[in-house]
């Protein structure tokens, strides 16, 4: 993780600034400033777009009592890109409109999205207490013995009570 906060903090300038002084030999430093405010500005207004929608989505999968998972990763996405387009600059204005572009928006969620099933697996409390199903789990004391439920009222957590007692 600290590599990449190096780079975006020391490369990321050095690009944009490069960038910057190219596009601006090739129209010129008005119309460079110019496009710089231009994209911000549509950035925006694409921003607002796509966030309502992602919010509207949201609310839509909470009425229907889901968990809107994809929802909030494309939401810290459309975060991401926000902070993108607010920079000024050509390559965080590339990265921040690719943000916002859905499929590649979807995918990165869905990237998101495995990567902390995954984590949560390993590292988290399994389900359980097996990481992934069919593989040994060293760090389960309960490994290749059969789980006994010494509460026989309770079942996935929910507490039932026989009508024949």
């Amino acid at each position: 993780m600290f590599p990449l906060i190096v780079f975006f903090f020391l490369a990321v300038p050095i690009v944009e600034i490069y960038l910057l002084i190219q596009v601006g030999q090739v129209i010129g430093a008005g119309w460079t400033i110019l496009l710089v405010v231009l994209t911000a500005v549509i950035g925006v207004w694409l921003l607002r777009i796509q966030g309502l929608s992602t919010l509207t989505r949201a609310q839509r999968r909470l009425q229907e009592n889901e968990l809107p998972a994809r929802e909030i990763l494309e939401g810290m996405a459309l975060v991401v890109a926000g902070a993108f387009l607010l920079t000024p600059g050509f390559f965080t204005d590339t990265l921040g409109f690719l943000l916002l572009f859905p499929p590649t928006r979807i995918w990165l969620a869905s990237l998101a999205a495995s990567r902390m099933i995954v984590s949560t697996a390993l590292h988290g409390q399994p389900l359980h207490g097996q990481a992934n199903p069919g593989r040994s789990n060293p760090g389960d004391p309960l490994q290749g013995r059969p789980r006994q439920n010494h509460d026989g009222d309770v079942i996935d957590g929910v507490k039932y009570r026989r009508e024949d007692d």
